[in-house]
């Protein structure tokens, strides 16, 4: 394996914290990455990997990956990934795709080890879940917390329902902060994401993710204030009429204590009865 800090120095660069660049140069977590896949049989025929860096965890997926493509929003990065993978290239093993992950169009992938600059983590996570396919994501353990949390907890919030509506979501590994250059402000942990369809049924999963989204940012009224107030973030023209029609029981819950499936038929309601507009 390519070591890490060699990596850094052939591509003279260093981290910029102000930039969200933090490269991952503990080998013994880089080597653990992709097993995260491996372990549960994951189809690894063409890996995803996001914010490339110098290619330390590149180099660790093509060992386990037929192909393997990775994006890099750096153009400096980008050529040097090039240049350092050039015989991988050739021989089409990898793929370098340099622009930004939310708006560059991604190849059909089989799964995704990635990790992922923090500061858009939230909106590049919420881009591969709807793909279905088994991810092992890299975040900040405050967002990772989230992501995994269960009802009438702390942590527990709109990001918990959003995540597990997609997968089966797990944190495997906290990352201490020493294991980048240079350390980020905060501890980091991995996340392993294994899509499944939920116990429950959408019609409108924009409606659904958009609804959950409303009832949270009033997680401390009850949920039948929360509706009546979030009219303008839900999108519904007659809140009142989803009041009226709501079980009196749910009404008098808070957002933090509803599960996902008691969301999706509240919001199934809420679509039929309270004339949702596009937002």
């Amino acid at each position: 394996m390519r070591d890490p800090d060699g990596l850094i120095a052939r591509a003279g660069v260093r981290g910029d914290p102000d930039r969200d660049q933090h490269f991952l140069v503990d080998d013994r977590v880089l080597d653990r990455l992709p097993n995260y896949l491996t372990e549960i049989d994951a189809d690894t025929s063409h890996l995803l990997e996001i914010g490339g860096g110098t290619g330390a965890l590149t180099d660790r997926l093509l060992t386990v990956g037929d192909e393997v493509t990775v994006v890099e929003r750096d153009r400096e990065l980008a050529q040097f990934l090039r240049e350092e993978f050039a015989a991988e290239i050739d021989a089409g093993e990898l793929t370098v795709i340099e622009g930004d992950a939310l708006e560059v169009d991604l190849p059909e992938f089989t799964a995704s080890v990635s990790n992922l600059p923090y500061g858009v983590s939230s909106q590049i996570a919420f881009r591969l879940f709807p793909e279905k396919k088994p991810l092992v994501l890299m975040f900040q353990q405050e967002f990772a917390e989230r992501m995994v949390a269960e009802p009438d907890t702390s942590e527990y919030g709109r990001l918990s329902v959003s995540s597990q509506h997609y997968a089966d979501i797990e944190l495997v590994e906290s990352i201490p902060k020493e294991a980048f250059s240079p350390p980020p402000a905060v501890q980091s942990a991995v996340v392993r994401a294994i899509p499944r369809e939920p116990d429950y049924a959408v019609e409108d999963e924009e409606f659904f993710l958009r609804f959950v989204k409303a009832l949270f940012t009033q997680r401390r009224k009850t949920i039948r204030n929360a509706i009546r107030n979030t009219g303008h973030i839900s999108g519904l023209s007659e809140p009142e009429a989803v009041v009226d029609a709501a079980d009196e029981g749910v009404l008098r819950k808070r957002a933090g204590a509803m599960e996902p499936a008691e969301f999706a038929a509240l919001a199934q309601l809420a679509r039929d009865v309270g004339e949702p507009t596009d937002n």
